[in-house]
Order: structure tokens, then C-alpha cells, then sequence
């Protein structure tokens, strides 16, 4: 299975482009994998720290060892560690190996699955609200089977929250015909409608033969 995968930020009103506290990153190496994270309070850079953090940890991370919950949860709690004593930050994160999705949350950062028939849903119930670097995590991991054309939208809290799952359906559908690299935007488009309170980020990953 081939993943095309893309990402899209935007500031909250009134922010300059630097002071984004959001971060995403994708990987299109053998296992495609996609993270974003959202930092807290005074926290420029604290979710690209723990986004290195995490490259680092994907390219030390066998296959088998990414098939198993374990390895996701020991991984967010050793990155809530690696964070203690500065801001903190949410994550989610995902890999993809052959049709097999994994992947984990922390933080009010979501996942959604958006298949080409039947209902979207959320991947993993809402997390615990402890971030990485509070030393109070509590991981909530996830697996989904991916579908030929399922469409999996990460999003940082600015992002889902204007919009819910119904408005993510709503758009990932209308625009099933277009170039994916345009989903992002399209989805930001909607959570912008009346006006960026927050940060907003969007990763999308679709699966494709």
C-alpha cells in the first residue's frame, strides 16, 4: 500500500509566522509515518524539540518493534521525560507498515478516519489532557487496517475544534476528487471561518494502491 501523505499550518490571528506554536513532520522513508505536535504557554520551540526527538526515534525503531502498543507508549513517556521542566507539548503520531496503521496520542491533539464508505471516526478516545513534558502522560495508542482511499487527518486542537468530525467529513468528501495536497488547506479553510482563536495544524495521509 502507498501513502501520500501532506501538512499545512497556519498562526493564530495576530501572531507572527515565527511565534507558531504547532509543528508537524513526515517521513517517506520504507515505513511512511506523520507526526504533529502543539506546544503550551510560552513554548515556540518546544514541539519541533520533541518532534526531532521523534525522528530520532523512528529511525532507531524496527519494523516489528512498530507493530506493538508497547513500543508507542514507552515512546511517549520517554519523551514526556526528555521534556520535564520546560513547556510541553501534545503529540500524535502515526506509521504505516504495508496496510497496518499505529500510532499514538497524547494531549487534546486528535486522529480521524475518513474511509471512502462508512462513518468517520475518531482513532483513539479522547486522550488524557497531561502533555509530553508534565511527567503525567497518559498514552492513548491506536491501530487502524487502512482501506484502499481511507483518508487519516491529524489535527492540533485549533484545527478540530471549530469544525468536529462532521466538518471534517464534510470536507474530506467534497473534495475526494481533488489533488490531496490541497486537503490541508481545505480543511483550514473551514476551521478559519471565523477567525484563527489558535494555532491550527493539518496532516493527511491517504492510502492508495
Amino acid at each position: 500500500m502507498r501513502i501520500e501523505c501532506f501538512g499545512q499550518t497556519r498562526v493564530q490571528d495576530g501572531r507572527q509566522h515565527t511565534q507558531n506554536q504547532d509543528a508537524f513532520s513526515i517521513g517517506h522513508g520504507p515505513v511512511p509515518w506523520a507526526a504533529l505536535c502543539d506546544g503550551a504557554g510560552n513554548a515556540q520551540a518546544v514541539a519541533r524539540r520533541a518532534l526531532g526527538l521523534l525522528e530520532n526515534w523512528f529511525r532507531e525503531t524496527t519494523l516489528a518493534q512498530l507493530m506493538r502498543s508497547q513500543t508507542w507508549e514507552r515512546c511517549a513517556k520517554t519523551l514526556d521525560s526528555a521534556l520535564l521542566g520546560g513547556a510541553e507539548s501534545t503529540l500524535v503520531a502515526v506509521a504505516v507498515i504495508g496496510d497496518a496503521m499505529r500510532g499514538v496520542v497524547v494531549g487534546d491533539s486528535r486522529a480521524y478516519c475518513v474511509p471512502l464508505e462508512g462513518a468517520t471516526r475518531q482513532l483513539a478516545p479522547d486522550a488524557h489532557k497531561a502533555r509530553l513534558g508534565s511527567g503525567a502522560v497518559e498514552p492513548a495508542y491506536f491501530e487502524q487496517r487502512l482501506q484502499p482511499r481511507d483518508t487519516v487527518a491529524l489535527l492540533s486542537d485549533g484545527a478540530w475544534g471549530p469544525i468536529g468530525p462532521g466538518g471534517i467529513d464534510r470536507v474530506v468528501r467534497a473534495n475526494l476528487m481533488s489533488p490531496l495536497v490541497d486537503l490541508p488547506n481545505a480543511l483550514l479553510d473551514e476551521a478559519s471561518r471565523r477567525g484563527r482563536a489558535d494555532d491550527m495544524t493539518v496532516v493527511i495521509l491517504r492510502a492508495v494502491r
